[in-house]
């Protein structure tokens, strides 16, 4: 019998909960609710999967130009899902459309700037 794999509490920050908020909103008013419902569930499938394997994102690349290596992310295109593993908790910061300007909400969100 194989032990099961540890899993980590996943905690959104209130930035990441807006995010979501946000998202869900968006494509509700310029979709329909229906679409909406079915990108929240999957989203929130990718952040729940942080809790077996919180490992596996990849550094983003704005971060790492930067030297920063302790934050994650896992993408659900388009979006991507910027985390931080520390100890045995996943704190997701931010849940955003890839394609917008990453380094000011990275900046923003992660740096305090």
């Amino acid at each position: 019998m194989s032990a099961s794999p540890t899993r980590f509490a996943v905690l959104l920050t209130e930035g990441a909960a807006r995010d979501i908020e946000g998202i869900y909103r968006y494509i509700s008013d310029t979709d329909s609710p229906e679409h909406a419902d079915t990108v929240l569930d999957q989203l929130l499938v990718v952040v729940d999967s942080l809790s077996r394997f919180p490992e596996r994102g990849t550094f983003p690349r704005e971060l790492i130009e930067l030297g920063i290596k302790e934050y994650r992310q896992v993408l659900f295109k388009p979006y991507r899902v910027i985390y931080r593993k520390m100890g045995k908790q996943v704190f997701v910061y931010l849940l955003v459309d890839g394609r917008r300007d990453m380094q000011s909400n990275l900046a923003r969100r992660l740096l305090g700037g």
